[in-house]
């Protein structure tokens, strides 16, 4: 089986729409080999990821909370924040990341994914 590539253009495009583009191509659904329990030769390129469009009421609501493990250590933060923390290429892949199984597999789908800016 031949390694493919999947080229995906963000530009003016949702966030979530764009990540279950990327998610399903990296799950091989977009192949004729689809296997759920393989990894295949699938690799996604996602162009122009800065260019994506995220609506001002998505800005306003989504929050991104995570455990520290100690008492009272639920830390939350905004998408507005998380962009201008981390940038948007990482908020695209933590986005396509929540839509793959979690299993054995994740990591190995998950290093087929190419964010390019």
């Amino acid at each position: 089986m031949k390694p493919t590539t999947y080229t995906i253009d963000a530009t003016g495009r949702t966030l979530g729409r764009v990540a279950s583009e990327a998610a399903s191509a990296l799950l091989g659904k977009k192949s004729v080999h689809f296997m759920k329990n393989e990894i295949l030769p699938v690799s996604v390129v996602v162009e122009n990821v800065e260019k994506l469009s995220i609506p001002e009421r998505r800005l306003g609501e989504k929050t991104y909370r995570h455990f520290t493990g100690h008492v009272g250590g639920l830390r939350e933060i905004t998408l507005p924040e998380m962009i201008a923390k981390k940038g948007i290429a990482y908020v695209f892949k933590q986005t396509v990341d929540g839509m793959i199984p979690r299993n054995k597999l994740r990591n190995g789908r998950m290093k087929n994914l190419v964010i390019k800016g």
